[in-house]
């Protein structure tokens, strides 16, 4: 059994550091694991959290094994969530092409399916757009449409290894680790980071990984509904990892919901017979339902204050209700959609 799993089944006994951690993955690219220990691995992580030592080690483990990232997109930001939590709508891509129609410059990293219906890749897929395939695509979709959708390569190729060695298992049944510090895999060098975090109790680590993260302003988002975004009825609580204190984001319409009823039915995925792209357009449209259009609105402002493009809440909401209810949004999904570019990249992403 490799030394990290010993150090992972007895957490009382050592800290696994950044040197083991890269004999786990040297030992895993050269096949020289035993059979089940990677899948031993992801069981164990998704079981229980590891230490802050640990995460980062692995996570800077990770770090050195990959090129030198060294692009640099400031006043960029990424919105992002370590999903899990009750089925919403894609509220974080939503608010993505919001944010990026009132002047952020946006960088936003997903993925297919794991907890949700339709991941933000398949999202994508199904409206056409393509997902860039190196940091020069990125920089050129950015600079032209002030948004961009990096794909797997800036992900460790480690995650991709660990998939495939655990076949035929699927990495959805015990990869819950992997989506949970989801966030803090990809390289991608903007200045702010949005993370919406479904499950409180991982909110103390990845507190602690996120204050050691010097580059860029992390904010963690959660809420007592547990969705990984922002939510506009319900109170939200923003941890920074700038030293500052929390921010604390009250509800817009303060109550408590009927007995039996759905806190967030206005946000809930598209029903069966109704079209993912069509609810989508239709939210970016102004046509979705009250708490979409303010949940929306309140995480692009999320995105526009982390950023630093405007400095107060209020008039950070006002430009998002503004990007959306005048269709700029959408309108930016539309020259998306119809630019070459999107299928010289989804044909580079095929090969």
């Amino acid at each position: 059994m490799h030394e990290v799993l010993r150090a992972l089944i007895d957490r009382d006994r050592a800290v696994v550091d950044q040197e083991m951690w890269g004999s786990f993955w040297d030992q895993l690219r050269d096949g020289a694991l035993r059979s089940g220990e990677t899948v031993a691995l992801l069981s164990s992580l998704s079981t229980r959290m590891p230490d802050r030592d640990t995460l980062v080690a692995m996570l800077r483990s990770l770090d050195e094994r990959r090129p030198a990232v060294t692009a640099r997109l400031d006043r960029t930001a990424n919105i992002v969530g370590t999903g899990g939590g009750p089925a919403t709508f894609n509220i974080s891509t939503a608010a993505a092409f919001v944010a990026a129609a009132l002047g952020v410059r946006i960088v936003k990293t997903g993925s297919r399916a794991y907890t949700s219906t339709c991941g933000s890749h398949d999202l994508l897929d199904r409206l056409g757009i393509g997902t860039t395939t190196s940091y020069e695509q990125t920089d050129a979709l950015l600079e032209r449409f002030g948004i961009a959708f990096p794909g797997n390569f800036v992900y460790p190729r480690e995650v991709a290894l660990l998939a495939r060695s655990i076949v035929p298992m699927d990495l959805r049944m015990i990869g819950g680790f992997i989506n949970s510090v989801g966030p803090f895999l990809a390289a991608v060098p903007v200045s702010a980071q949005l993370v919406g975090v479904s499950d409180h109790s991982l909110l103390p680590t990845l507190g602690q990984v996120a204050a050691t993260v010097a580059d860029r302003r992390i904010w963690l988002c959660s809420n007592e509904l547990g969705v990984d975004e922002l939510v506009s009825s319900v109170d939200n609580v923003v941890l920074t990892n700038d030293g500052t204190d929390a921010i604390r984001l009250r509800a817009e319409a303060p109550g408590t919901p009927a007995s039996g009823t759905d806190p967030i039915a206005g946000l809930r995925p598209t029903s069966e017979g109704e079209d993912v792209v069509d609810h989508f357009l239709g939210v970016l449209s102004g046509a979705g339902t009250a708490l979409a259009t303010r949940t929306v609105c309140l995480n692009a402002a999320a995105l526009a204050v982390a950023s630093g493009l405007i400095d107060g809440w209020p008039e950070a909401i006002r430009a998002a209700d503004d990007a959306l209810r005048s269709d700029a949004a959408r309108d930016l999904v539309d020259r998306l959609r119809a630019h070459p570019a999107r299928r010289v990249i989804t044909t580079a992403r095929a090969r």
